[in-house]
């Protein structure tokens, strides 16, 4: 059995957009081989946990099954139930983050919710900025689902939540909660959920931002892969250095951290 658990990015990591990076394929068959606990933690609240296994299996990545992942989406959920039960929401974000939010018993409105939550959705317009700024000036609390301000895709990258986040506080004047990486705060729910010890850990990312720091400060070893949106060159910007640095991830043995 390997030495470390692992949790994993996947934007960047293990796909750019809809197309597999190459290994990705083996490298999932050798965590299964090693026995390897492991979870695929993303900042991305667009999609829920059977979108993503249906996903990679549309990738050629078969037998993962809902337990396997937790989104941005997943934990803010989470995170809002503790504060208030049975709250209310007004939703900046795709169908995923809705669905999170009304699983775990929030009502959606646009009148005088509890909270504003923003996410990444490609639908977001004017409209919504006015909305969300409105209810937030009027005493909803502002959270975020991460603070992401690009996404790798195929022939690059595009804007993510963090871009959406920035126009709903300049026209708000109020700053979000942000949930997701590099709030350590989803790092615990991940390892909380696989049952390990931080110690016992590596936290696999692209981004020195968000995956490195995340999981340094939540106790864990950290690998970067350079498939995604941190280039080696990027590493000397950082106050901080990943435990590991690969190409990709078709360079990891789980057995030989």
């Amino acid at each position: 059995m390997a030495r470390y658990s692992v949790i994993s990015d996947m934007d960047g990591v293990i796909y750019r957009g809809k197309e597999l990076i190459p290994g990705a394929q083996a490298f999932v068959e050798r965590l299964k081989a090693t026995d390897t606990k492991f979870l695929f933690l993303t900042n991305n609240s667009e999609q829920t946990p059977i979108d993503l296994v249906r996903k990679l299996k549309g990738l050629g990545i078969d037998g993962l099954h809902e337990d396997n992942f937790i989104t941005s989406a997943m934990a803010t959920a989470i995170f809002l139930a503790t504060q208030k039960p049975a709250g209310s929401v007004y939703v900046v974000g795709g169908a995923g983050l809705s669905t999170e939010l009304y699983q775990r018993g929030f009502s959606i409105t646009e009148h005088n919710p509890d909270y504003v939550v923003v996410g990444k959705t490609p639908s977001f317009s004017f409209e919504m900025i006015r909305k969300a700024a409105n209810l937030i000036r009027a005493g909803a609390k502002f959270i975020g689902t991460n603070p992401d301000m690009i996404d790798p895709v195929e022939k690059g990258v595009e804007p993510a939540a963090g871009v959406i986040l920035k126009a709903v506080e300049a026209a708000s004047g109020k700053k979000p909660y942000v949930i997701g990486k590099p709030n350590s705060l989803m790092m615990m729910i991940a390892r909380k959920k696989l049952g390990v010890h931080s110690e016992d850990t590596v936290m696999i990312g692209d981004r020195m931002d968000t995956d490195i720091v995340g999981g340094l400060e939540a106790g864990m070893k950290t690998c970067l892969v350079l498939s995604g949106v941190s280039t080696r060159e990027a590493i000397r910007d950082f106050p901080y250095r990943p435990d590991y640095v690969f190409d990709s991830v078709a360079d990891i043995d789980p057995e030989a951290w």
